[in-house]
C-alpha cells in the first residue's frame, strides 16, 4: 500500500512561487496515476478541488482553469515523487495541498477516483 508525504508549502506574497512534494513510499509510484487536489479555508474534505492530474498510462496531465498557465505538475519515477511547481500565486490559491494516487490509467477529477491520500501541506498567500 502506497503512503504519501507532502512538503514544500508556506507562506508567500501574491506574485510569488512555491514548490510542492509529495513523496511515495512505493517502488512501482511509476504505475500509479498521480493528482493535487487543495481544500480552501472553512470547506469540507468532500469539496476538495481538482488542481492538477498526471498518468502513468499516457501523456494526459489535465489542469484546473483556475491554475493553468500558473502552475505545473510533473514526476521523477526515479525518486518516487511527484511535484507542482506553483508560480504567480494568488490569494485564492490559499489552501492545504493534498496529493492522491490511483491505479487507474487516467486522471479522475473526483475525490471518489483516488484510494490513497497524503495528510496534506498548508499553502498561504498574503496579498
Amino acid at each position: 500500500q502506497i503512503q504519501l508525504a507532502e512538503s514544500g508549502g508556506g507562506w508567500v506574497q501574491a506574485g510569488g512561487s512555491l514548490r510542492l512534494a509529495c513523496a511515495a513510499s512505493d517502488n512501482t509510484f511509476r504505475y500509479y496515476t498521480m493528482t493535487w487536489f487543495r481544500q480552501a479555508p472553512g470547506k469540507e474534505r468532500e469539496e476538495r478541488e481538482f488542481v492538477a492530474g498526471i498518468s502513468w498510462a499516457n501523456d494526459n496531465t489535465p489542469y484546473a482553469a483556475s491554475v493553468k498557465g500558473r502552475f505545473t505538475i510533473s514526476r521523477d519515477n526515479a525518486k518516487n515523487t511527484l511535484y507542482l511547481q506553483m508560480n504567480n500565486l494568488k490569494p485564492e490559491d490559499t489552501a492545504v495541498y493534498y496529493c492522491a494516487a490511483s491505479r487507474r490509467p487516467n486522471v479522475g477529477l473526483t475525490l471518489a477516483t483516488y484510494d490513497w491520500w497524503g495528510q496534506g501541506t498548508q499553502v498561504t498567500v498574503s496579498s
